[in-house]
């Protein structure tokens, strides 16, 4: 029968496996490294995995089609496991990509006055998780009205105080724009339009490649028509701050 599904571009595919935990039916897995339809039965052709991929490798086409069957579905979601091949078996898919908020609590007795390192030393401030840029959902729940912190992956590593000073309160996303091999504008202004976000700070290196993200992040933000206060810091490579 003709009928619409889900197509999957492998070369635009990334293997992140977030359409495997984003498809309620089981449609998908991973095979070597790609997302590929399991059976064109399971498939109901609605695309709750499009806005899951960071690749924009899923699109919904109108093909020749076994007809999708509820009760296959049944049988195989009744059974389900973790199918990416990244963890063990687990009826929700897998933990590691799982979107969550990390509650940090308040203030507890003998911390600070300005309450920054709330009572112990050497807090982690990540207030969620994943951080990934190609694995976060821009329509989870955590982005909703978040001041967003994007990061270039080494900034980390060069600054010592980034939880104190940069991540605390807000919500981290860490990228690379040299070694990630995908373009995410389309992404970030996806996520610009369906979260009120209320400011952005760029924490990126001197490194001239790390300019890639401050484009990405204009770009998206251009496309998304959003109005966003922006704060790009620099982190020179001895790990001290650019002034401006």
């Amino acid at each position: 029968m003709q009928r619409k599904i889900v197509s999957i571009d492998a070369g635009k595919c990334n293997g992140c496996g977030l359409c495997v935990n984003a498809c309620h039916e089981r449609a998908i897995k991973l095979a070597d490294g790609k997302a590929k339809l399991v059976s064109d039965e399971y498939c109901d052709g609605l695309g709750d995995c499009l806005p899951a991929c960071p690749a924009g490798a899923i699109t919904i086409i109108e093909r020749e089609a076994a007809a999708y069957d509820e009760a296959a579905v049944q049988a195989r979601t009744d059974g389900a496991a973790c199918v990416t091949g990244s963890c063990r078996e687990h009826p929700l898919g897998c933990p590691g990509q799982a979107a969550k908020t990390i509650n940090k609590g308040g203030c507890e007795s003998g911390c600070e006055p300005d309450c920054s390192n709330h009572g112990r030393p050497n807090r982690s401030e990540l207030r969620q998780w994943p951080v990934q840029l190609a694995l976060v959902n821009p329509g989870a729940a955590y982005l909703k009205g978040a001041d967003l912190l994007i990061a270039a992956d080494c900034t980390a590593y060069a600054y010592a105080d980034i939880h104190k000073d940069y991540l605390q309160g807000k919500i981290t996303i860490i990228a690379c724009p040299k070694l990630d091999r995908y373009d995410y504008s389309e992404k970030l202004a996806e996520l610009f339009r369906q979260n009120n976000i209320k400011s952005v700070t760029v924490l990126r290196m001197e490194v001239p490649c790390c300019g890639g993200l401050v484009q990405l992040l204009k770009n998206a933000i251009l496309a998304a028509q959003a109005v966003v206060p922006l704060q790009i810091v620099t982190v020179r490579t001895d790990g001290t701050i650019i002034e401006d």
